[in-house]
């Protein structure tokens, strides 16, 4: 019954915002530097940052500083603690990716990433159909890259979910010879293997990400990014 009863307040929280038009909270105060790169944290709630405010932005704006990098978080969303410098974002509670796909066009063109970070699929595990998901990130990897042709694009394997493993793993498993397939035709797309840099443990309440869990995917998105030259440098 305990367990049901956390699942259940798991389920509502990631579908509460999923009616919910976007809306952009308290402005980000932080130092904008025309050599500043674009980075648009794109995905749902674990994006959003819920249990923990501001989620795995909060650690990787910190990393990003730390190490000498000139960066400038974008997007219609904005939220966190005053320990994050940069609060924009792209991170929709309760999302699936067919509900990012619809709307990434617009965000695009006004915020004109150079670099996107997604964290998107965890919404539509729970859905009907989530065997159609790896169809539905295709469609969308292939929406960012034609808008975006130049900004790098690094696609995340989803997180854990404490009581739907199997359906996690069958979604991530597709993930690989997608990106793979997009980066042989010549696309900026990179694979972030998120799912081995936590586990369960790493779960407040069996779907979204604890302190400690956040700061992992801080750290996987952080050297995810160094691989990549020009991704958070200017070219």
């Amino acid at each position: 019954m305990k367990h049901l009863l956390t699942r259940l307040i798991a389920l509502v929280a990631l579908t509460a915002g999923a009616a919910l038009p976007t809306t952009i909270t308290a402005t980000a105060a932080h130092a904008e530097t025309a050599a500043a790169v674009r980075v648009m944290p794109l995905g749902d709630s674990i994006t959003d940052g819920f249990n923990v405010p501001g989620g795995y932005r909060v650690d990787l704006w910190q990393k990003l500083v730390g190490g000498g990098y000139s960066i400038d978080f974008v997007g219609s969303m904005a939220n966190g603690p005053g320990s994050l410098g940069d609060r924009d974002h792209e991170g929709h509670s309760g999302w699936t990716i067919a509900q990012i796909d619809s709307n990434i066009t617009n965000w695009l063109r006004t915020h004109n990433p150079q670099t996107i970070l997604l964290h998107i699929g965890t919404n539509d595990m729970y859905g009907g159909n989530p065997g159609g998901a790896p169809s539905r990130l295709s469609t969308l990897i292939d929406r960012i890259t034609t808008q975006a042709p130049e900004a790098h694009l690094f696609v995340a394997t989803i997180v854990p979910l404490s009581f739907a493993d199997s359906t996690v793993r069958t979604f991530n498993a597709a993930i690989r010879p997608i990106v793979q397939a997009k980066a042989d035709a010549g696309k900026r797309v990179h694979l972030v293997d998120m799912y081995s840099a936590l586990t369960t443990a790493d779960l407040a309440d069996g779907v979204h990400p604890n302190a400690r869990g956040y700061s992992k995917m801080a750290t996987t998105w952080y050297d995810a990014l160094r691989s990549v030259p020009g991704s958070i440098s200017a070219p």
